[in-house]
């Protein structure tokens, strides 16, 4: 391949792809066969400017993940919840009463509620656990995957919390197959041991306990249980073994917990969106 004498410097201040094909004429010289036709790149909005671009593998440019703007994930979440999810009132309300309540925006996206919402009706879930209810809007998502005869129940430390949770459910038409049990999930779980294996737990509690939630959705489960552990990447600090961070590291210490297991079979799963940058933890009790 020959190419005309540019500045290499040249090449990495390209804005796109199309700008790389003006800047480079490539001739291709194959043994018997025609030269390559030029690949012509698909119209796209133009980058923003502060955001960095690499070029890969010749004519592919990907966006630097750690300082592409948080507006243009959040728009790519609202665009998918229009085309997979549409508006539900009852969802809307029940997020809009938990900012009311001032409650931490920290509940899952609707993107994501609905995975959990697959998650319930793939697996055939008749029993959940839910650890960390906060409003009620993921309880809501997984409640109304359930079958007939189905039962979730969750658990809330923050007494406003399930206060609010409380009325959202109702509002949802939910009270009659969700529990909320308003108190510390590590003194709750193991009262709950006289119960039938829960079929799919979903925790998103603390990060600090989350470990010991794990260990008890594993003593709580039966082969074939789905363990989904939320928040698992931190922002990428997960990987930083000399953070003093509580959180990271007490997700660090669930993650070396989950890996010794020899009863579970898990993947860990990076996300960007609407709530930054983070990933779940989905587990698949043997």
């Amino acid at each position: 391949m020959y190419v005309r004498r540019r500045r290499v410097a040249e090449l990495s201040e390209c804005a796109d792809v199309s700008a790389l094909l003006i800047v480079v004429e490539t001739r291709f010289r194959i043994r018997g066969r025609a030269p390559l036709a030029l690949w012509k790149a698909p119209t796209r909005r133009s980058t923003p400017k502060d955001v960095p671009r690499t070029i890969h593998r010749g004519i592919r440019s990907r966006y630097n993940p750690r300082t592409m703007p948080i507006e243009q994930w959040t728009a790519v979440d609202e665009y998918f919840e229009r085309l997979f999810i549409g508006d539900d009132p009852v969802l809307r309300a029940a997020l809009a009463d938990s900012e009311a309540a001032e409650l931490p925006a920290i509940n899952v996206t609707p993107s994501q509620g609905k995975l959990l919402h697959l998650l319930v009706k793939m697996t055939g879930a008749k029993t959940v656990l839910e650890v960390g209810t906060l409003g009620g809007y993921s309880t809501i998502w997984m409640a109304r995957a359930l079958p007939d005869g189905g039962r979730l129940t969750t658990i809330e430390n923050e007494k406003k919390h399930a206060e609010v949770a409380t009325k959202n459910i109702e509002r949802a038409g939910l009270s009659d197959i969700v529990e909320i049990i308003n108190s510390a999930a590590i003194e709750v779980l193991p009262t709950l041991t006289d119960r039938e294996p829960f079929d799919l737990f979903f925790i998103d509690a603390d990060k600090e306990g989350t470990a010991a939630y794990f260990a008890w959705a594993m003593k709580l489960s039966r082969p074939g249980s789905v363990i989904i552990v939320d928040n698992v990447v931190r922002e990428g600090e997960v990987i930083d073994a000399s953070s003093e961070d509580a959180q990271v590291k007490g997700i660090r210490r669930f993650n070396e917990v989950l890996a010794a297991d020899p009863r579970s079979t898990a993947t860990a799963i990076q996300t960007v969106g609407a709530k930054g940058y983070d990933g779940f933890v989905i587990v698949l009790v043997e």
